[in-house]
């Protein structure tokens, strides 16, 4: 087989089917399990200046530092391919002043992110996220709901086997002492760090902790843990946070290495991992970033939220059995007065909500009712020269084989009365 002439961008896949199909699933689960909890939809643009992700993300995280896809436009602004969410729906959030409307505001939303980087299993140049986030509750209950509400989504997809880890790497206040604790840590071995790393260690040396080199992971065993350096009032909040996940009966990890690969977060952290995908674990991630609505020019605002990474859930499920959809009925015709009946016929049942599927080509009988079969139809109707000139065709269950003749003028209510069976 020659190559095509013009292939695809690497790391930027086409969705066939049945993947689309799960994607429809996920999205209409999404959907209900969130509406349950009041999250509302946001559409977010795919484009921002690059601005609203240098500020929010970190300049010292690799998505800014390598993976970002940027570009200048025709007035020499730099614009960015989004790389995550978050961003977005706060530069939104301040924008169109939605603080001062009641709290809590809440917004869900999914769709393409870009990021590059080495593709990978579960990980691609163009992908997909559903997130959502939470704006003007600081209480540690929002924090349960939003976890419960993720750990709801992913059961009502029917993912199992998944781990919710749970940290808190603490505030403001808090997180100066820690930084210098780990600072003095690492010092001692700062040479052998990789490159990355020994420029985190002026900047961010939290960042120290999310490096997936050895050396570095090897270097940051017996580091101080963040949750031995958070403030009374962090402690509280955590605490809280995992009474309130008891009582709810979620089961949770704690990971206090866990910090999260981006700079605006504070206290609380999260992710659901599963040992099925390998190095790459996180199905979905998140925690607070109360400080960033601020830094954005809004007021002081708490918020919290998360991202789901959609090509991940669709490896965990795929092995399960999908409800595809399948034509309700197929229409063999043979001879251009019987086509031209098919294509009539075909038009009522469809606007009474029938998948209908038509023979074309001037294909023999049973040819036609091949093609019926590979597409799954659930009838068939055969309208020739005979049925034309006695107002009347035949039809055949290609489930169970019954057969028998119908007009056309009762066809439709005979798929009606039957598709809810089906």
């Amino acid at each position: 087989m020659s190559p095509a002439r013009y292939p695809g961008v690497k790391g930027v896949e086409d969705i066939l089917p049945p993947d689309t199909y799960l994607l429809q699933e996920m999205e209409a689960a999404m959907r209900e399990a969130f509406s349950l909890y009041g999250f509302k939809e946001l559409r977010i643009p795919v484009i921002e200046f690059t601005d609203v992700f240098t500020r929010s993300i970190g300049e010292t995280s690799d998505i800014v530092e390598k993976e970002m896809y940027t570009f200048l436009d025709r007035a020499g602004r730099s614009i960015t391919l989004r790389p995550e969410g978050t961003a977005s729906v706060v530069r939104c959030y301040v924008e169109k002043h939605l603080y001062n409307l009641p709290a809590p505001q809440k917004f869900f939303y999914s769709g393409p992110m870009f990021r590059y980087e080495r593709p990978q299993k579960g990980r691609q140049r163009q992908f997909y996220q559903i997130g959502a986030e939470a704006f003007g509750v600081e209480e540690p209950k929002m924090d349960a709901e939003v976890i419960s509400m993720l750990v709801m989504f992913l059961k009502g997809i029917g993912l199992e086997g998944f781990r919710v880890e749970l940290n808190s790497i603490g505030c403001k206040n808090c997180r100066p002492a820690y930084r210098e604790a780990l600072r003095g840590a690492f010092a001692p071995g700062l040479g052998s760090l990789c490159p990355d790393c020994q420029r985190r260690y002026e900047l961010n040396p939290l960042r120290i902790l999310d490096c997936k080199v050895d050396k570095c992971r090897e270097l940051r065993k017996g580091a101080p843990l963040v949750t031995d350096s958070l403030c009374p009032e962090c402690r509280e909040h955590f605490r809280e946070l995992k009474s309130l996940l008891d009582m709810l009966g979620i089961r949770y990890e704690l990971n206090p290495e866990m910090v999260r690969g981006l700079d605006y977060y504070s206290r609380t952290t999260f992710e659901v991992t599963s040992d099925r995908l390998g190095s790459q674990s996180a199905v979905a991630a998140g925690g607070r970033y109360d400080g960033l609505v601020e830094e954005f020019g809004g007021p002081a605002t708490p918020a919290i939220g998360f991202a789901i990474g959609v090509e991940r859930l669709i490896y965990l499920l795929k092995e399960r059995e999908l409800d595809i959809p399948l034509p309700d009925v197929f229409i063999a015709a043979i001879g251009p007065a019987a086509n031209r009946e098919a294509v009539r016929l075909a038009g009522r049942l469809r606007a009474e909500g029938a998948w209908v599927e038509l023979g074309y080509g001037g294909a023999s009988l049973k040819s036609q009712m091949r093609r019926a079969d590979r597409l799954g139809a659930a009838y068939a109707f055969i309208i020739g020269d005979d049925e034309l000139g006695a107002g009347v065709f035949k039809w055949k269950s290609l489930k169970d084989g019954s057969a028998g003749e119908i007009s056309g003028a009762d066809a439709p209510g005979f798929i009606k009365s039957r598709k809810n069976r089906l």
